[in-house]
């Protein structure tokens, strides 16, 4: 069975050595073995399980609550009840964000479409409404 070291690891999910020794110290890595110079070793899946610490977090979730998460897989099948509602719970916190994102998005495109044309025209008065420049409204 292949091991990968820290570094490697770290290099492979574009993160830092830091940011893994970190995960550690907060309980989220208790599945990484160890050589008696306390080395850590990381298999495929461990790479795996950092995969979705990484999706988790990057949901906007806490580090506390992926402790829960981490500490539910460690019970086994008795909290496949909990680990099913909390992916529930981050699919709708996901969906909520997406949504925002594309407001933003019709925001952002609206404004390029604007400037584009005050570009192409050579000034922002083909914008004018009534002689007030609507470019600043947002």
């Amino acid at each position: 069975m292949k091991t990968y070291s820290i570094s490697e690891v770290a290099k492979e999910l574009n993160l830092t050595v830091y940011t893994l020794r970190y995960y550690d110290k907060e309980g989220l890595m208790p599945f990484v073995e160890r050589t008696a110079s306390g080395t850590r070793l990381f298999k495929e899946s461990d790479i795996g399980a950092l995969k979705v610490i990484e999706c988790l977090k990057a949901t906007g979730m806490p580090i506390k609550e992926i402790k829960h998460f981490i500490d539910w897989c460690s019970d086994g099948d008795s909290t496949l009840q909990q680990r099913y509602d909390m992916f529930l719970e981050r699919k709708a916190s996901v969906e909520a964000q997406m949504e925002e994102l594309k407001k933003t998005m019709e925001i952002i495109d609206h404004k390029c479409s604007y400037y584009k044309t005050a570009l192409d025209a050579g000034t922002e008065d083909i914008h004018k409404k009534d002689n007030i420049k609507i470019s600043i409204t947002i």
